[in-house]
């Protein structure tokens, strides 16, 4: 559930993780290799042979969510079997999610049988843009997060409190071991320790581990060669493909692409390595 945290004693976005250097990005999508303006095709054509797309968002951007529709659309039109991926409902919800991608349910009734309020909640008018897409194309979804009362849990007591039970969602030990995946995460509380921040940053890998095992167990139903999954997630789970998009490539060796959404009302300087595409809008309102 993590999206940038408020300005910091260490900026996130200016890291020196990944491709070296910085660039600055203007209001809209920027190829941070080229430092040039693209689109959602050029996107889209950038994803070919990749199975996952990472788009980081701020919860509460609308420009953020209205880009993930337009990502998802463009890649529809190149010719792609998509499906989406959330951060915002639990794996245990998944049978709640099949009617509405098939068009059964209307938003309301979406929203009541997958108990948005309790499973999300922030205003479902910010995500319609992306359930339009998906109703519209009858698109599969699915559910990556693990319950909330596991990351309370870690958080509280550390890694040695998930139990055997969990790890057919969230395999363990944990590896806690990434320092450049830290490095980001102390950054975003402050850039500084902080008490309990060992805690703190395993309950992040939880998110992040158990989000990738969700990912890979829904895809690798699959044999399409052309199916692709977008993955609607809080930027920080993604920043320098160091979140889950690492911990997929830890476990099968492939590369994702990563485009990473920054909230900015004028030109700031980000760091190259931020993601493969950086996606700036002014800070949301809601």
């Amino acid at each position: 559930m993590f999206a940038f945290m408020q300005a910091t004693q260490v900026d996130p976005l200016l890291l020196d993780i990944g491709t070296k250097g910085h660039l600055t990005v203007e209001k809209g999508y920027t190829d941070t290799k080229s430092g040039k303006a693209v689109n959602p095709d050029d996107i889209a054509a950038a994803a070919d042979g990749i199975r996952f797309v990472f788009v980081g968002e701020s919860h509460n951007n609308p420009d953020d969510h209205r880009a993930q529709a337009d990502i998802i659309s463009a890649l529809i039109k190149r010719g792609r079997d998509v499906c989406v991926g959330f951060e915002m409902f639990t794996r245990d919800n998944q049978k709640n999610l099949n009617p509405f991608s098939m068009g059964w349910w209307t938003d309301e009734e979406f929203q009541k049988n997958a108990d948005w309020k309790k499973q999300w909640g922030f205003p479902y008018k910010l995500y319609k843009p992306v359930f339009d897409v998906i109703r519209d194309n009858k698109l599969p979804m699915a559910a990556l997060n693990v319950p909330r009362d596991w990351v309370r849990q870690v958080g509280q007591k550390g890694p040695s409190a998930l139990t055997t039970d969990q790890s057919h969602w969230v395999p363990t030990p944990l590896d806690l071991t990434n320092k450049t995946h830290r490095t980001i995460f102390d950054a975003m509380i402050g850039g500084h320790p902080s008490t309990g921040a060992d805690n703190m940053y395993a309950a992040m890998v939880v998110w992040d581990v158990g989000m990738a095992n969700s990912a890979l167990d829904f895809m690798n139903e699959s044999k399409n060669p052309r199916r692709v999954m977008v993955i609607c997630v809080g930027s920080g789970h993604v920043m320098y493909e160091q979140g889950i998009n690492w911990r997929i490539r830890q476990r099968t060796g492939e590369r994702s692409l990563t485009i990473t959404c920054v909230d900015t009302d004028k030109a700031r300087e980000v760091s190259r390595g931020l993601g493969d595409f950086v996606f700036a809008a002014p800070p949301g309102a809601e």
